[in-house]
């Protein structure tokens, strides 16, 4: 349950409308069930507890990792006076794909030496069912909509009047977004629409059904069009470009003559030429395959097309001279909060996925930044993140079983010996507007699904994640529902608490060399060595395993038909004894046995299986061990697919 809700406004009244920064008094863009959303939005921003889980550098440093979603990340920011000056964000796109983290095997350190293949990539088609799914970007269009359309006014609603904002979208959505756009900050606050042209620079050449995906397009839009921080970038003319003014006037003025005309060195502007909308001069990591920012997660941005847009739309420091603040609500890899870093600014990345906040916090680290890792209380990841949680709760409720004559609201259905089949209703923890139950949710139940379940249903049972004003909800059903199908409603945290389970960890730590070190001995993880035997199962079935030798494909739409593959024999995945190929990151707390890690010593197995420590490259293959100045008195383990699991030593 939220601690409190959170006005979007500050100036409301009690009986007032939450919705007076609308600027519109209807919606334009009509789809089904857009008014729905206006039931969220008077509601207000849910606040949860926060936990600190981790402190970077200095103690107290105002730079966050916020693992949680939009809305609630938001509500914290509210309730804690943090304003923004700049934010810029990369929404799942709507596209039908989902997104996965490449899974590596790591050399055992034991036989690192012995082992002359350089890894074991785990990520073709065939072990998607392995990858850590990181989130689904699988959406209902009129569901993406509401949930574009709520998430905007929350960060509007933490927005400065000086700020502005980037959304990143392509062609599946983006036309929808902008009139969401239009309505949320005002059409007279519209900028620009930007075109990254990523097709100007490519080298290679792909297959697609007609035109070639080029381009993605980003919105510009400010709080207040009069208000706006904005530094005209520009484009340094080349030497060539310089040499060409070649001709001088009488009075020394030097020009070039080009289509009939003259024009003079003086007119041009010294420093280059400023850039226009179309930006066709960065290059993805589709045109950059190896190069050194890729950290293996899907939606990946180059640093320097975020190097542009900071640079453009903020400074270092406010008119009162504290830092500028940059936030990127749906950061992934953790692009933004780098370049903001580097750049000086002050950085806020959120992230539902916990695979986001790692693979930040590894990069933040690696760049020398201070940080406090914070986790919001919100429910969305019971288990890791929102798609396993998905996986996991169809595994994990007694009886539930797939039920063809249901419709598709319903997960599934119970066989009660009394009562005959029970229909369940599982929130779609992906979707904002299901995963808290109130009375329009419940209501809807009554008024759409009940009315169609088959004949002799006596019970249906809802769980929830959260639930606002359950009295409310309870008395609704009474009062409401008059279908003669009863309603259980049943909290699934109650469940999900009970089955996390940690990997199975075995060690010795003993005094070395005027400090400490503890050696890894055994490792084990039950779900992923379940992974890895169901592949093996699967794929063992067939003997043939499809390797990849070359793939340039990086968007859905282009088809499996632009990579070249060759068939191999199978051959299984095999675990070693120790298991120690399975570890990704480890680190030692030598401060505090409880509360937030602090992280005094920390080693990272890259997928060659070379060692980072503190984020510093080397071509030492790990050996097994992690050593530290002063006693450890916690472990921490990160397996390849990211479970973090934690021991008092």
């Amino acid at each position: 349950m939220p601690v409190k809700y959170i006005p979007y406004v500050p100036n409301t009244i009690e009986g007032q409308a939450i919705l007076d920064n609308i600027t519109r008094t209807r919606r334009v863009l009509r789809y089904r069930d857009n008014g729905a959303v206006y039931d969220h939005i008077r509601r207000g921003l849910p606040l949860y507890e926060t936990a600190e889980m981790e402190s970077v550098g200095e103690p107290g440093s105002p730079n966050l990792l916020l693992r949680g979603e939009c809305l609630s990340a938001c509500a914290y920011l509210k309730d804690n006076g943090i304003t923004l000056d700049l934010v810029y964000i990369d929404p799942p796109f709507a596209s039908g794909a989902d997104y996965a983290k490449s899974v590596y095997l790591r050399r055992n350190p034991h036989k690192a030496r012995e082992v002359e293949q350089a890894e074991q990539e785990l990520e073709l088609d065939e072990l998607r069912a392995f990858e850590e799914k990181m989130y689904g970007d699988i959406w209902n269009k009129e569901d993406y909509l509401n949930w574009m359309f709520e998430n905007l006014h929350a960060i509007k609603s933490v927005m400065n009047e000086t700020a502005s904002i980037y959304v990143h979208l392509d062609e599946h959505i983006g036309h929808y977004v902008k009139i969401l756009l239009d309505e949320v900050f005002g059409e007279q606050n519209f900028q620009r629409e930007i075109v990254w042209n990523i097709s100007v620079l490519s080298g290679f050449k792909t297959k697609a059904q007609n035109w070639i995906r080029g381009h993605d397009v980003i919105f510009y839009y400010t709080r207040d069009e009069s208000n706006k921080v904005f530094n005209k970038l520009v484009q340094p003319h080349t030497p060539e470009y310089l040499a060409s003014f070649n001709r001088a006037d009488a009075d020394g003025r030097k020009y070039f003559i080009a289509h009939g005309f003259k024009r003079y060195r003086d007119q041009v502007e010294d420093k280059g030429k400023p850039f226009g909308d179309v930006w066709g001069d960065i290059m993805s990591f589709q045109q950059q395959p190896t190069s050194a920012e890729k950290t293996d997660y899907a939606t990946q941005k180059p640093e320097t097309l975020l190097t542009r847009i900071i640079n453009a739309s903020s400074t270092d420091k406010r008119g009162d001279g504290t830092p500028m603040v940059v936030a990127d609500f749906f950061g992934g890899s953790g692009v933004t909060a780098k370049v903001a870093h580097d750049l000086g600014r002050q950085f806020i990345h959120v992230d539902v996925g916990v695979n986001s906040i790692q693979t930040t916090r590894d990069r933040l680290q690696a760049a020398g930044a201070s940080f406090r890792v914070l986790d919001i209380q919100d429910g969305v990841s019971l288990f890791r993140n929102p798609v396993q949680t998905m996986d996991k709760l169809k595994t994990i409720i007694t009886g539930l079983k797939n039920e063809d004559s249901l419709d598709k609201f319903w997960e599934g259905a119970i066989q009660d010996s009394k009562l005959g089949t029970v229909p369940v209703y599982l929130p779609n923890l992906l979707d904002h507007q299901t995963k808290v139950l109130d009375v329009p949710l419940i209501n809807r139940i009554i008024q759409e699904a009940l009315p169609d379940l088959p004949d002799g249903v006596k019970k249906a049972i809802v769980y929830y994640v959260d639930i606002f004003d359950r009295p409310a909800v309870e008395k609704f059903i009474r009062d409401e529902n008059v279908t003669g199908i009863g309603i259980e409603l049943r909290d699934l945290k109650e469940i999900l608490d009970e089955v996390v389970l940690n990997d199975s960890i075995e060690y010795d730590l003993r005094g070395a060399d005027g400090g400490w070190e503890v050696e890894i001995t055994h490792f084990a993880s039950d779900r992923l060595q379940s992974k890895i035997d169901e592949y093996n199962q699967k794929k063992g079935l067939t003997g043939k395993a499809k390797t990849s030798l070359l793939d340039t494909d990086e968007d859905a739409d282009m088809g499996p038909e632009s990579a070249i593959h060759k068939k191999a024999a199978f051959k299984p995945i095999q675990i070693s004894e120790n298991g120690l190929e399975l570890i990704e990151w480890l680190s030692v707390d030598c401060a505090g046995a409880e509360g937030a890690w602090h992280s005094d010593a920390e080693i990272k197995i890259d997928k060659k299986g070379f060692v980072s420590d503190k984020g510093r490259k080397s071509k030492a293959f790990w050996d097994a061990k992690i050593k530290s100045a002063q006693k450890p008195l916690r472990l921490r383990i990160r397996n390849i697919a990211g479970d973090d699991s934690m021991l008092t030593l």
